[in-house]
């Protein structure tokens, strides 16, 4: 099979939903009209409703929805074959997770900006409204646990030479942000600016990497570690893990315990950072931090894409992977964990909060909708497509393919799938004659970056649900945002930091995540159809994905639990046993809405049946 054809039908797959069916949904399903009120005029504020210029608001809109989901999913999903993998993401895409946030844009828009939690409120009721937000309370405070912890360990064990770039780029977005918006400044002259910048200090990052772990070692054990490094023993001290086994192989216990001491107090003091970092972006205006940051970041993406298929066409691989592979070790069932495990790239709850959360906030014009939301997700399809490929189409046989995919467990971990994404592109790009080392530092300063991205923007959203809350239940200083983020902050941190049985809470809890978000799409999926049932349009094209959602989540969900239960792991059982009611009760009460709709309208076809009797016998 060759890998280009794959990307073919990706990229021809793509632009024909685009134009057709997101088409269709625009003008027969949504019928969205050029004189529809927005929020982001209507309300218009300067912190959160801010007017945006389509370009800069799908940038904003993409990176925010992307983050690690696209790759990691993917990079792990393969391991039962490419196909299953490709037509996941492919069908899924076009009609699922691209109509899904459509829909979650839409169903804001007409509901004055209001996150989906709040929407659902008053599309279903109180009760309903209240559990769903409690559902996105949790997931997304677990997420961003995760996400901080993983930033913190991809600093620290991974890339640090990510932390200068990743760095650099917040005082760049700002004063791109600051041009645009109070200097008005043209948007062209301000991207030149910022994406130079950007790429300046990417460079310097690769030259640079920061080793932070060291400044909590004792004077005497870094000169050490220097001079070994200076004499070639140990070429890579930048990451405390090779240091370490070098003193471990060398029977030197007490240096490699203190090295590994130094790894976890990195890790530490990086989630501290990060956080207060996530504080400041949730809080200060959309237009001066995370609009610009997301902006600039997507260009990072848009070359690396453009690198990786322009190497994929040159070279031409062909796909090592078998089409079906069900034989490796400790792989959970295809069914249904194949659409669990690759969310981002298909569909994911997650979207539905970024579409009604932020991107209907920032909307300018009516007609950007289908743009932003529909081509947003088709764009991150494509981006889930090339990691399929680079996983699969970069071995040079099909004995190295099964090697690495061998072994579920083994496979399944941070290190190794981000890995395989990143050394796979970074050989498709060195295809084009470019050093195979930079394209890996580059791709690597992508991830990071990404997984930045996801942890600021999910902690506005955080707050965004938390005023929700506030305004739900009448508690006023919930709606300050400055409180909001403090909570929503230490929910983060309690994730990110706190340990279960010497875990972490967030790793011993991120089981859950997967699933937790592909309910948050069914339920997501749920709303819209409530809505068009509401205002009785066509809800067909949404009920039927909901439907497929909804088996594969519960069953998925149930699994997990006789998972949990068996493995006697009591704070996953109660947890997960906790969303498992939740997201059920509210089926139920969307289940009774649909039915006293439905008696409401057959009422109504009597009652005018019956005065048509009555009139025609006058």
């Amino acid at each position: 099979m060759s890998a280009i054809f794959l990307a073919l039908i990706s990229i021809v797959g793509f632009l024909l939903a685009y134009f057709i069916y997101a088409r269709f949904l625009q003008e027969k399903i949504f019928r969205l009209m050029p004189d529809e009120k927005l929020p982001s005029r209507e309300r218009e504020d300067g912190i959160d409703f801010v007017p945006t210029r389509r370009g800069i608001l799908f940038s904003h809109h993409f990176v925010s929805i992307a983050g690690l989901g696209p790759i990691m999913g993917p990079a792990i999903g393969v391991i039962w074959g490419w196909l299953p993998a490709f037509l996941w993401v492919f069908f899924g895409s076009i009609f699922l997770g691209a109509a899904h946030d459509f829909g979650a844009l839409v169903i804001s828009l007409r509901n004055e900006g209001r996150s989906i939690g709040e929407v659902v409120r008053d599309l279903i009721g109180f009760r309903a409204g209240t559990l769903f937000m409690l559902v996105i309370f949790f997931l997304l405070a677990l997420a961003m646990g995760v996400f901080a912890m993983v930033v913190a360990v991809l600093f620290t064990d991974f890339h640090p030479m990510a932390i200068i770039p990743v760095f650099a780029l917040i005082p760049i977005a700002m004063l791109v942000g600051y041009m645009m918006y109070k200097k008005n400044v043209a948007p062209v002259i301000a991207t030149i600016i910022g994406v130079l910048l950007m790429f300046g200090m990417i460079e310097v990052g690769l030259q640079h990497p920061v080793p932070i772990y060291q400044i909590f070692l004792p004077s005497e054990l870094r000169s050490q570690i220097s001079g070994l490094e200076k004499s070639g023993i140990i070429p890579d001290t930048i990451r405390p893990g090779p240091v370490a086994q070098y003193f471990s192989g060398a029977g030197e216990e007490e240096s490699a315990g203190l090295i590994n001491t130094a790894r976890i107090r990195s890790v530490d003091l990086w989630i501290y950072i990060l956080l207060i970092y996530a504080f400041f972006a949730s809080v200060l205006p959309v237009w001066f931090l995370l609009q610009p940051r997301d902006y600039l970041n997507s260009f990072k993406l848009y070359i690396g894409l453009i690198l990786i298929y322009g190497g994929l066409f040159i070279s031409n691989p062909k796909v090592m992977a078998p089409p079906l592979h069900l034989g490796a070790e400790g792989s959970p069932p295809l069914f249904p964990f194949l659409f669990i495990i690759i969310a981002c790239g298909a569909i994911s709850g997650f979207h539905n909060l970024v579409s009604s959360g932020t991107t209907s906030r920032q909307l300018g014009r009516i007609r950007d909708a289908k743009f932003i939301s529909y081509g947003g997700m088709l764009t991150e399809g494509l981006l889930a497509v090339v990691v399929i490929i680079a996983c699969t189409a970069t071995f040079g046989t099909k004995a190295a393919w099964l090697s690495q995919y061998g072994n579920f467990e083994a496979m399944n971990k941070l290190g190794p799938k981000l890995n395989t994404f990143i050394e796979g592109s970074g050989y498709l790009i060195s295809q084009l004659g470019i050093p195979k080392e930079f394209a890996i530092g580059l791709i690597s300063v992508v991830v990071v970056a990404f997984a930045m991205t996801t942890l600021d923007s999910g902690t506005r959203l955080m707050r965004y649900n938390i005023e929700a809350l506030g305004a739900t239940f009448k508690i006023k200083p919930l709606k300050n945002r400055y409180l909001s983020s403090l909570i929503g902050i230490v929910a983060i941190g309690y994730f990110a930091l706190m340990k279960i049985g010497g875990v972490p809470a967030g790793m011993t809890l991120w089981e859950l995540f997967g699933t937790t978000n592909q309910l948050l799409a069914a339920l997501g999926l749920l709303a819209i159809s409530v809505y068009l049932f509401e205002i009785r349009r066509r809800s067909i094209y949404f009920t039927i994905p909901m439907g497929f959602m909804l088996v594969i989540t519960l069953t998925a969900m149930v699994l997990k639990l006789i998972d949990f239960w068996n493995a006697k792991s009591l704070p996953l059982l109660i947890t997960g046993g906790a969303i498992l009611i939740l997201a059920v009760w509210l089926l139920v009460e969307a289940f009774i809405l649909f039915r006293l709709f439905r008696s409401a309208r057959k009422e109504a076809v009597k009652e005018s049946a019956g005065l048509g009797t009555t009139e025609n016998n006058s």
